[in-house]
């Protein structure tokens, strides 16, 4: 009658289609400050990274899993807004062979911001002395212009880390 135990029924996604959010709790940095050349001279491309403080990894935008590593360790993502990124989980840490990374996500499968994509286990990582902060790099922008930010706490899945326009 007046409406008031009637459930709002319309689905809003997490983030506008043009954000992009944290993959990781942790502090976000920039590019250039990641300890490794290939990311900081953002010779695979331009993002983010964040030095996480959890232990999963969620998708950053709603989009197309492209690719998971056989070793878990990275994973590609089309956005539905057309952006193109690789998220790199830790500095060389394709030499663990896969060890200390559960995959959760499917290559192929179309997910939402935030939905966990890779468990890793910070012990290993660390006992085999490597870093595991994990980029966000953009492959491809499609001609957006995206602003990036570095806030010192994120949160998985919610905290906006860069815009495209």
């Amino acid at each position: 009658m007046f409406g008031f135990f009637r459930k709002n029924r319309e689905v809003k996604p997490a983030v506008d289609q043009n954000q992009l959010v944290a993959v990781a709790d942790g502090k976000v940095i920039r590019m250039e400050d990641v300890n490794d050349p290939v990311f900081s001279e953002k010779m695979m491309g331009d993002g983010v990274a964040v030095v996480p403080t959890g232990t999963t990894v969620v998708a950053p935008c709603a989009g197309t899993v492209t690719m998971i590593a056989d070793t878990g360790h990275a994973f590609g993502m089309e956005c539905d807004n057309g952006l193109e990124l690789l998220v790199h989980i830790g500095i060389d840490t394709v030499s663990l062979g896969g060890k200390g990374f559960t995959v959760v996500g499917k290559a192929g499968e179309h997910v939402e911001a935030g939905a966990p994509m890779i468990e890793f286990d910070p012990e290993v990582i660390r006992t085999a002395g490597l870093d595991m902060t994990t980029p966000i790099i953009i492959l491809e922008d499609g001609g957006k212009s995206i602003e990036m930010s570095y806030p010192e706490a994120a949160k998985a899945g919610e905290t906006v880390v860069m815009e495209c326009r």
